[in-house]
């Protein structure tokens, strides 16, 4: 067993220890032997490394597939797209207006002076006739007195011109005097005939203008204004600024002017009714008859001028109020509606981008009517048709692009309503 364990131990010392032995005089080297747990340990080791590398390769490819995925995906725009809508043009038409004065006249003087007195103030209802203010016109006064007696002048001279005449003519029966003289004498009464025609035109004139110096209320109304006070010196000429007195307004009967839209013009008759309603008066309705339109339509805005007549016996309507005008017109469809933020303002015209199969096409559209927020479309679109919304400027024909989502049923219900109105 000694033998044994030694030629075992022997036979390790083999194994890691390198031994010499001379044979034939050369010397023989051993090289190192690996044992079996060392190659699998080396073997597990390329295995790991192995798939090390096999799953950063396959985590790498699948990365960049995602991304060029990724990247072609939002390479291609997403849009929100909406039907086009049928309009109806409600039976109930409100537009706003101003309120005018039945007739609204400025009041100047007719002659220069000093003011002496006003009876009336602002807010004061006045009659037709009744005196509002007195002037003195102390120069007027003075050159009226000269003309009256440059008038008595001149009709003395004429009398004495006609007793002059008319004795000529009687001594020219008796050759007492020549013709020539009595020829004289009926030419000089002739002149001093003119001569007072002249005065008396001379002196009318100034008690024309003399009579101006009373104003009076040219109608019924209600003074708006009052730009005089006593002592003020009132100018008038032909040469010269006149300056408003009083501001006077019939307001029995009340002037509303209306701007109705040009697809409603037919529908505004002549003699037909309207109600106003105001913010001071909110429970309350005024009614007026259509008295006149312009019978033609403002190329800037597109509205038909029109005019309504409301009786205002107890003034409760004022002279530039806003009201609303409400009129009743026929229930008819009318054309498709889209939202304003549909179109596209290109050189080749008004447009609109429009989905189909997964690709925009910009359709040329012609627009009826613009309600501001929405616009009616004449032609281009269907009512199948989907449209983008908010289109992007680089929009462009036969683009790609994927449908993010339609507008609700309800959304397009609140368009149609305001589009209504």
């Amino acid at each position: 067993m000694t033998s044994g364990t030694k030629a075992e131990t022997r036979t390790d010392e083999d194994m890691t220890t390198p031994s010499s032995e001379f044979s034939g005089g050369e010397t023989e080297v051993r090289e190192p032997r690996l044992t079996k747990g060392t190659w699998i340990g080396l073997a597990v080791i390329a295995v790991i490394v192995a798939l090390v590398v096999i799953f950063g390769i396959a985590a790498r490819h699948k990365s960049e597939s995602t991304l060029e995925t990724d990247t072609k995906a939002a390479s291609i725009p997403s849009v929100n797209v909406i039907h086009p809508v049928s309009s109806v043009l409600s039976s109930g038409l409100a537009l706003p207006g101003n309120t005018q004065a039945y007739v609204d006249t400025p009041i100047y003087a007719r002659t220069s002076g000093y003011l002496k007195s006003w009876h009336f103030d602002i807010g004061a209802h006045v009659r037709k006739g009744q005196l509002m203010a007195v002037i003195e016109t102390p120069e007027l006064d003075e050159q009226l007195q000269v003309a009256q007696a440059d008038l008595k002048s001149a009709e003395a001279n004429l009398n004495l011109a006609n007793t002059t005449s008319a004795r000529y003519q009687n001594l020219l029966t008796t050759n007492s005097v020549s013709k020539q003289e009595t020829d004289v004498a009926v030419s000089d009464a002739a002149a001093k005939k003119a001569a007072v025609d002249a005065s008396n035109a001379a002196v009318r004139r100034l008690q024309q203008l003399q009579s101006f110096e009373k104003i009076y209320a040219p109608f019924d109304g209600i003074v708006t204004a009052r730009n005089i006070d006593i002592g003020g010196l009132i100018q008038a000429g032909e040469n010269l600024t006149p300056k408003e007195l009083f501001h006077l307004a019939a307001i029995q009967k009340i002037r509303v002017f209306v701007s109705v839209p040009e697809a409603y013009s037919t529908s505004i008759k002549s003699g037909g009714k309207a109600t106003l309603t105001l913010d001071e008066y909110p429970d309350r309705e005024f009614e007026g008859t259509i008295a006149r339109n312009s019978n033609a339509i403002d190329s800037a805005t597109r509205t038909l001028n029109v005019e309504v007549d409301v009786e205002n016996p107890k003034g409760e309507l004022l002279p530039g109020a806003y009201v609303f005008v409400h009129f009743k017109v026929p229930q008819r469809s009318s054309n498709l509606m889209i939202p304003s933020n549909t179109l596209l303002f290109r050189a080749q015209g008004l447009q609109v981008g429009v989905v189909r199969d997964g690709r925009v096409q910009l359709v040329p559209v012609t627009i009826s009517k613009d309600l501001g927020a929405n616009v009616e479309v004449a032609s281009g679109l269907t009512a199948n048709d989907a449209v983008v919304l908010d289109p992007s400027d680089s929009l462009a024909s036969g683009q790609e692009v994927q449908v993010k989502s339609k507008l609700s049923e309800t959304a397009k219900q609140m368009q149609k309503k305001e589009g209504d109105q």
